[in-house]
């Protein structure tokens, strides 16, 4: 359903962001568009993936898929201006939401003290109401928690041990492709570094079952989301203020 008003800018007059999702390549379906344009103006944003992709190509087992997905989300991941990715090494597709996921989450929190956090829609749906998958769901529900229990001497102590004071300060978190987008980006001029980000999943998108392009999938859904705010392609997100 589209907002009956067109949808804000999301604001910007931040500097760190941490983006954190369950595999490589989800954040290359649209957010690094967006991640092009902050990069760009200077901001520094680092991912962090919950899980190596590694069940994610039937063609070939687990211990090879691993790292070649690794490399290639490193790889997407400069074409966006993105030098530091982090895997948490969860075994994929069976994510469950969990205080260890929340710990997980909250240590690179206190170690990169980002103003923001980008991550997936952790609703049952995506906008079109195609189910959208565990991972996804519970990776996106941990890390709106852990905005929180980041900012909590008492909530996994431990970490003080390690050195990692509290970070209070993110702002707000913003969730890629929800079915309830509240803001828009703005990535007409940075949509193909988008695609060219996407394009460097070259092993996955090889063995997908069915033919996709890429550049035609991000350019239809960047004109879709355009019509809600009016730039030329858009990429959307529902804040969530912490």
């Amino acid at each position: 359903m589209r907002p009956s008003q067109p949808l804000a800018m999301l604001p910007e007059d931040w500097q760190t962001a941490l983006a954190i999702v369950a595999h490589p390549d989800d954040l290359e379906y649209g957010a690094a568009s967006a991640v092009a344009r902050w990069t760009t103006q200077g901001k520094h944003v680092n991912y962090l993936l919950v899980t190596s992709g590694e069940a994610g190509i039937d063609a070939l087992p687990p211990e090879q898929a691993g790292p070649l997905r690794e490399a290639e989300e490193r790889r997407g991941a400069r074409v966006v201006g993105v030098e530091t990715v982090d895997f948490l090494g969860y075994p994929d597709g069976v994510v469950e939401y969990s205080l260890a996921l929340r710990r997980d989450i909250s240590r690179y929190l206190r170690r990169y003290r980002p103003d923001i956090l980008v991550t997936i829609n952790h609703h049952l749906t995506w906008p079109g109401h195609g189910l959208n998958m565990a991972d996804h769901r519970w990776v996106g529900q941990a890390v709106l928690d852990a905005a929180r229990d980041a900012g909590n001497r008492w909530i996994f102590p431990e970490l003080l041990d390690e050195q990692l004071e509290p970070w209070p300060g993110v702002r707000m978190v913003c969730l890629h492709d929800s079915p309830h987008p509240t803001h828009a980006v703005d990535v007409t001029d940075y949509i193909d570094r988008g695609i060219a980000s996407l394009q460097a999943h070259q092993t996955y998108l090889s063995h997908l079952a069915q033919d996709f392009d890429p550049e035609a999938f991000l350019r239809q859904t960047a004109r879709e989301a355009s019509e809600q705010c009016g730039y030329d392609y858009a990429v959307t997100f529902e804040v969530i203020v912490i």
